[in-house]
């Protein structure tokens, strides 16, 4: 009874490690990666700085506006899923955002590589809030939604990316992009008519801004070693050779 125990033993461990081989990558489920708002205070408004001129910022695909953000990965490699923006469109009383022209960049924004891109369907993550100023904070005339793009995967490494976007709506207004509200010094970038992106600088303050994204998916694992596992695959089948000649 103990040899057939051990026997069941080591084939199980060899079964279980051969199982493994192909799968290189280990990946936990989906999770927020990286958030660059907030989006709103916690009385769902996003409220204009005094000093600021500009309530938000073009984003229109038809008018060749684009804007973008900067991030960086640090630690474990990024698999990305999904990206969540935020944008309004003057008197939307409902969702009426259709689809982002989005790419990621390593390093620059105008010249850096293009690591993915593509053009996907936005849907409704929901209402946040409202874009309002210091004296119209019951203004509910700029809604702000989330707007989810589920895009195909992508693989990032440690290092510093830029993410760039447009959209397109159902209205004619925008769709347009408020800036974080917490009213933040950033360095967000806009690309007018088709021009080279170029820094925002409010019109008022004469500071930069931050712009509110969130990256979903999930931290890689590292992957293993080829060598180390075909030796965990040979000691568990050395294991189940040697129980079987003990049997013998």
């Amino acid at each position: 009874m103990k040899n057939r125990a051990l026997i069941r033993l080591a084939r199980t461990a060899a079964i279980a490690v051969a199982a493994t081989m192909p799968l290189w990558v280990a990946q936990a489920g989906a999770a927020e990666l990286f958030n660059n708002g907030p989006v709103v205070n916690a009385n769902g408004l996003s409220v204009k700085a005094a000093s600021a001129a500009t309530l938000s910022f073009s984003a229109k695909t038809v008018s060749k506006n684009a804007l973008a953000e900067d991030f960086t990965v640090t630690g474990a490699d990024w698999l990305i899923s999904s990206i969540d923006f935020f944008a309004l469109q003057n008197n939307a009383s409902t969702f009426t955002l259709k689809d982002v022209s989005w790419s990621i960049l390593a390093g620059d924004a105008n010249n850096g590589s293009v690591i993915a891109s593509g053009v996907t369907a936005l849907s409704n993550g929901g209402l946040l809030g409202y874009r309002v100023t210091d004296t119209t904070l019951t203004d509910k005339t700029r809604s702000i939604y989330r707007a989810s793009a589920d895009i195909a995967d992508v693989s990032l490494t440690a290092g510093h990316y830029w993410l760039r976007w447009s959209m397109t709506g159902a209205l004619s207004s925008g769709p347009w992009t408020a800036p974080t509200s917490d009213a933040r010094l950033g360095n967000a970038m806009q690309s007018a008519n088709g021009s080279s992106f170029a820094s925002i600088l409010d019109a008022g303050s004469q500071v930069g801004v931050e712009l509110p994204f969130v990256l979903n998916g999930a931290m890689l694992a590292a992957v293993p070693e080829p060598s180390t596992a075909a030796l965990a695959l040979l000691g568990g089948l050395g294991l189940l050779a040697a129980t079987r000649r003990r049997t013998r």
